[in-house]
């Protein structure tokens, strides 16, 4: 019996690391996860040990493949998802890191940044698809060159490298020891001109960031090489490398204009797929970021990316520091049981606001509440909290793109709760598609990515034929009855709004 062919897919995210492979069929089997730690020395400080992180991927990636070979699956291909906007800083010569990664969530430098928006972010907008933000891994890397000796010595001395995960990762595990990155991950950082393919060199420059570091810009799906037999056992290509929420887009289907997909997780990102064109409003928004959704065969498409920060984490919230429900799950069952929420609604602003418009200082609330009002209507103002912001994301995404939304995509953990899909149909008045494995959804998307130039399949179009849906949510509220809920939402996000202005005049 000849072995099956199977891609070696790896997902490296910011809490934890996983390897699988995925066949022809779609399935992804022989899951490994390990999880990783981030620490936060001070405020606004996010770190994690690059060293660490690379040698449990190696971990995972063994495991995985002494699986695949007990089952006789032959591994033919090597893809890589990673976490974005985390920045490493390597010996060439050790292949250690030199100082802890910055990891995406990092605010050191929101100050600095701060200074330099008035003047850049106009350029950045139109260009990079967002402002200068709270983060940067360029300026990061540029301080530690001047104020780090043993990096300033590795830059001295032609051993330096700098990248993103994706670029630790490859230079690691590929035979070309070459520095590269690929769109998606790029997009993140903030200094990719979207519609060129290339770095914007005039904010490198002011950031005081050194040109002959910066990783090499390939595609999405591309020749990285083949992997070091040394490390892993195995000799194959490595095909693909992408940003893990955009390889989730992947993975769930999402490759056409119009398709929205929303992943639920601590935060929910909704993001909507746009095709080969930019947004016609790209960077009119600070809330709402243009992607990269892939770059392969010399085209990039684009996406849209909007997301509410707090909305598992308000369900965690409700339940363990307020202790009125016992757990998600029952919130969800609970609100299952009532019609409406009969005019209580939930704004999920715990760490503020960026839809309808960026305001951190707004804060999350209940309002609409009277001696009548029960727990299970309670429990369904807050499910329908998270869908009406959600809608709004939609709503905005689609403002900026010019692109209609025909479907909306959803996993992730909250994807589970049948209430909370349903409210999102009679408010988005949208089919609402629920996929199998969608927590495997990274893994599935960077294989289809390696493997779908003939290798497994001979499209995405074709790879995307193999995902099942579990469940389809209708609208079963008209017109009129959505424009009156929304309406009361707009009104009460208004009145939170009106608050931190009034607040902040006195």
């Amino acid at each position: 019996m000849p072995h099956r062919k199977v891609i070696l897919a790896i997902d490296e995210g910011t809490s934890g690391t996983r390897a699988a492979v995925v066949g022809a069929d779609g399935h992804v089997s022989c899951l490994q996860y390990t999880p990783l730690q981030v620490d936060s020395p001070r405020p606004g400080v996010v770190e994690q040990d690059a060293n660490v992180l690379l040698d449990k991927t190696l971990d995972v990636c063994r495991a995985t493949l002494a699986e695949a070979a007990r089952g006789k699956l032959e591994v033919v291909a090597l893809a890589v998802a990673t976490q974005r906007a985390t920045a490493v800083l390597w010996d060439t010569r050790t292949g250690r890191a030199l100082v802890p990664a910055m990891v995406w969530q990092d605010t050191r430098y929101a100050a600095e940044l701060d200074r330099l928006a008035p003047d850049w972010d106009p350029r950045l907008r139109s260009m990079v698809g967002r402002p200068a933000g709270v983060r940067s891994p360029y300026l990061w890397a540029a301080r530690h060159l001047r104020e780090t000796p043993a990096v300033a010595d590795a830059l001295r001395e032609r051993r330096l490298a700098f990248g993103t995960v994706d670029t630790w990762l490859l230079w690691h595990l590929s035979t070309e020891r070459a520095c590269v990155t690929t769109p998606t991950n790029a997009t993140s950082c903030s200094a990719y001109v979207l519609g060129e393919n290339r770095y914007l060199d005039e904010w490198i420059d002011a950031l005081g960031f050194p040109h002959e570091l910066l990783p090499a810009l390939r595609q999405d799906a591309d020749d990285f090489g083949r992997t070091r037999a040394d490390l892993l056992g195995i000799d194959v290509p490595i095909l693909a490398c992408a940003g893990d929420q955009l390889a989730g887009a992947v993975g769930l289907g999402c490759l056409d204009a119009g398709q929205s997909m929303c992943l639920h997780g601590t935060g929910s990102f909704v993001d909507l797929v746009i095709g080969p064109d930019l947004p016609i409003h790209t960077g009119q928004s600070d809330s709402t970021l243009t992607m990269t959704a892939r770059r392969c065969q010399g085209v990039s498409h684009f996406s849209v990316e909007t997301f509410v920060a707090t909305t598992g984490s308000a369900l965690n919230w409700v339940c363990d520091k307020l202790h009125w429900f016992e757990n998600a799950k029952q919130i969800s069952a609970l609100a299952a049981t009532v019609p409406s929420s009969r005019g209580v609604t939930f704004i999920p602003a715990l760490t503020g606001l960026r839809v309808p418009q960026m305001q951190p200082e707004a804060r999350a609330a209940l309002n609409g509440v009277s001696m009548a009002t029960t727990q299970a209507e309670i429990a369904h103002a807050i499910l329908a909290g998270i869908a009406h912001s959600v809608t709004s994301c939609i709503d905005a995404n689609r403002e900026i793109a010019g692109v209609d939304v025909s479907s909306l995509v959803v996993g992730g953990g909250l994807s589970g709760s049948d209430a909370l899909l349903q409210m999102q149909a009679d408010l988005t008045g949208l089919p609402i598609h629920r996929m199998k494995e969608t927590d495997r959804a990274s893994l599935r998307g960077i294989a289809w990515l390696a493997g779908a130039q003939g290798l497994l399949w001979d499209s995405l179009e074709q790879a995307r034929t193999t995902t099942e849906p579990d469940a389809v949510f209708m609208p079963r509220i008209g017109n009129d009855e959505r424009a009156e809920r929304r309406a009361l939402w707009h009104a009460r996000v208004a009145s939170e709004l009106n608050h931190v202005q009034a607040f902040a005049a006195h």
